[in-house]
């Protein structure tokens, strides 16, 4: 009688999903994008990695244990190394580690640990962290070295990104033309200027049909945002080709893949629905194309994730699924 059966209500049958699976999925579906930015950014690229990832695992193991006395630590469910590679795919490769280490309190101490750790927060904590440094360091956010300079870290020689570039043109700054920007090959490539994980299409669309494949993800929010980039970006070309560029430009450069792929189909933040997924991803297309094109900002994909993780919420109480056998919840 010292054996016990624990009986639960249904169902019984398990999916095999769990948290960590999901994490490091992700984790393994960013890795060429990871190896790309080793490739175009060489010594530059592994410094800002290895500050942001530990500096996220180190930040929420502190809060765990010293903060809020949880004997359960949580940071070996790869949620952590997440938002640290995710964090440094958003920065430049020449960023001074003081002000990386910033950004990555700001996004697990703040983005994630304050709402009350994994699944609790309603913003991305990357992403959280990237605008935050964005607005308070501008200038060394925004300095982008050239790819290829593979031993240098600071001390580096930077240029205009493709979206910099699409700025002056629209802007009518002297110097600036659109034969100036790379051609789709170099863009595929990552020929080109940028955060670490914005220069390799290839490597991005890679790990993007890695977690479809896994079921990892659903097509339906990366599909529905840069569907409606393409749309909206075609429609300006039409309008004007002298001063708008072809879609590919805007779909294969900025954050674009990355926030589509990586950032936006981030579970906590994003609707519950494949409806209101549709509708989530087509509202980050379009905020992002009119910050691109409209904003003082020459990319605007963070700023519209966010915006959009904070309507999440509304989005899930509008857009429901059916009762099973019944009409759609109110």
């Amino acid at each position: 009688m010292d054996n016990k059966f624990l009986v639960s209500p249904s169902p019984h049958i398990h999916s095999g999903d769990s948290i960590e699976k999901n994490m490091y999925g992700v984790i393994i579906a960013l890795t060429p994008a990871l190896l790309a930015s080793f490739y175009f950014f060489g010594l530059g690229a592994v410094v800002v990695t290895i500050a942001s990832v530990l500096g996220c695992v180190a930040t929420e193991y502190l809060i765990n244990k010293y903060l809020l006395r949880r004997d359960e630590l949580t940071i070996t469910d790869g949620s952590a190394i997440l938002t640290g590679l995710l964090l440094a795919l958003n920065l430049p490769s020449n960023l001074p580690v003081w002000i990386i280490l910033v950004g990555a309190f700001i996004a697990i101490g703040i983005g994630k640990m304050s709402f009350g750790g994994l699944g609790c927060n309603i913003f991305n904590p990357a992403l959280l962290g990237r605008v935050v440094l964005l607005i308070s360091f501008p200038v060394q956010m925004t300095s982008w070295p050239k790819p290829l300079q593979w031993t240098q870290y600071i001390d580096v020689e930077s240029g205009a990104t493709p979206l910099g570039i699409l700025k002056g043109v629209k802007m009518g700054i002297q110097g600036n033309s659109l034969d100036m920007i790379p051609n789709t090959l170099d863009l595929l490539l990552g020929q080109m200027g940028g955060s670490l994980g914005e220069v390799s299409a290839i490597a991005l669309l890679l790990g993007l049909v890695y977690m479809l494949v896994k079921k990892i993800i659903t097509w339906h929010i990366p599909v529905a945002i840069l569907g409606t980039v393409a749309i909206f970006a075609g429609a300006l070309y039409l309008y004007d080709p002298t001063v708008y560029p072809t879609p590919d430009v805007h779909l294969l450069t900025g954050g674009m893949l990355l926030g589509a792929i990586f950032m936006a189909t981030d579970y906590v933040s994003s609707p519950m629905t494949k409806n209101g997924m549709l509708i989530y991803g087509v509202c980050i297309g379009l905020i992002t194309m009119l910050i691109r094109v409209f904003g003082s900002f020459p990319e605007g994909m963070s700023f519209a994730i966010l915006i959009m993780n904070g309507i999440t919420p509304i989005i899930n109480l509008y857009v429901k699924p059916k009762h099973f056998g019944g009409k759609v919840a109110k």
